[in-house]
């Protein structure tokens, strides 16, 4: 069967700004989902917060707009939006564990198809272990959504029957965007809610170790000249 193309790192952001609601406030955790920041819909006014104390924070800063003291919980330097408030750790994370975030935005090692998370630690040896904030974020927010390829670099799938890595948050994911599709967890288990172009049931189901339900025909995620996903 002929391997498929999948999105780019920044098309999988691009295409969850796009999904991210008027009014929301949004975390952004470490990795692919500080990408998101750069990608949200004009017309939209939607809040982005930092887990090292920041609520309001804009797009990644470059040149001469770049300051040292700002950054984004991936260490990047970013820019701050009209109203911006800088707050201490403990405020920050009151934040996260309060239930004050509509939406946050992590990476993952693996996804269950129960909603499990893991995106700590792995088997690799040199690999360091850092769960940061993750664990407050996945329990606290009011829904988390990931964002990770669809396979490792092995080949090996990353949306899972059961996680074997140890877990951040059980049964904490609502919806899961990869370069391959994008996926909801229901009651029900997976539900595929849309497929990149060219890619089918068969070979959606072959490279994914969960079972995945198709109850409706999923939309499909096309790329544009200028290289926007967009939901057909």
């Amino acid at each position: 069967m002929q391997d498929i193309i999948g999105l780019t790192r920044q098309q999988i952001a691009q295409l969850l700004a796009s999904d991210i609601p008027d009014g929301f406030i949004v975390n952004l955790g470490i990795g692919m989902p500080t990408l998101v920041g750069d990608y949200l819909p004009e017309g939209r006014e939607i809040l982005l917060h930092s887990e090292n104390g920041i609520l309001g924070m804009g797009p990644a800063a470059s040149g001469e707009h770049v300051d040292p003291d700002l950054i984004n919980a991936s260490r990047q330097p970013i820019t701050l939006l009209q109203g911006a408030s800088i707050t201490e750790h403990t405020v920050s994370f009151a934040m996260m564990r309060g239930g004050h975030l509509d939406y946050a935005v992590l990476g993952a090692f693996q996804v269950s198809e129960q909603g499990d998370l893991a995106n700590w630690k792995t088997d690799a040896s040199d690999a360091i272990p850092a769960v940061g904030g993750a664990m407050d974020l996945a329990v606290g927010a009011k829904q988390v959504l990931v964002t990770m390829e669809h396979r490792g670099r092995d080949g090996t799938p990353k949306v899972r029957k059961q996680c074997t890595y140890p877990l951040t948050g059980k049964g904490v994911v609502t919806r899961i965007y990869t370069d391959l599709a994008v996926i909801d967890v229901t009651p029900e288990g997976l539900q595929v809610h849309a497929m990149k172009q060219g890619v089918d049931e068969a070979f959606l189901r072959s490279v994914t170790d969960a079972r995945l339900n198709f109850p409706q025909t999923p939309r499909t995620i096309v790329v544009d000249g200028a290289g926007t996903p967009r939901y057909e």
